[in-house]
């Protein structure tokens, strides 16, 4: 049996304070990862008082514990958008690191400067090499978050 964490709003409110304690104050933009960054990418740019946000669309998951291999990018910013700027990338978890890494491998491909910052790592599930820049909790239980619809991961 999966053992999950229910996180409540006030959690999930101290883990961006966490990360945004942390953060460097020079970024020129944040990058957001859909969809599951984009609360936690909010939280931080109201506390730091950062507007320009931008959006990566990356898909992997074609159904509940379905993925594809290769990702699709239903909306990523265009190269002259990112290529030599500094971006915080922002996502609620590095689980498998697969969706960050194909946004990590546009950026180096554009040329960006960039440090990536979840809520959750979880180095026990990761496949892909390195590790997120900023983050609050290191886990390997399954994260519910409140903006989450309920979801049985014992069911798959």
């Amino acid at each position: 049996m999966t053992i999950k964490h229910v996180l409540s709003w006030d959690e999930i409110q101290s883990l961006v304070d966490q990360i945004s304690d942390r953060l460097k104050p020079d970024y020129d933009a944040i990058l957001v990862i859909t969809r599951g960054g984009m609360i936690p990418a909010c939280l931080i740019s109201q506390r730091r008082n950062w507007r320009n946000i931008l959006v990566a669309a990356v898909q992997f998951y074609t159904g509940i514990g379905q993925t594809r291999e290769i990702p699709t990018f239903l909306q990523f910013p265009s190269d002259p958008l990112v290529a030599g700027k500094h971006l915080l990338v922002v996502d609620d978890i590095w689980d498998s690191g697969r969706t960050i890494a194909a946004v990590k491998q546009r950026l180096d491909t554009a040329g960006a400067n960039y440090e990536v910052a979840v809520l959750h790592y979880k180095p026990g599930s990761s496949k892909v090499p390195g590790q997120p820049d900023y983050y609050a909790a290191e886990t390997d239980q399954w994260i519910v978050y409140p903006w989450e619809p309920p979801h049985d991961p014992d069911a798959e």
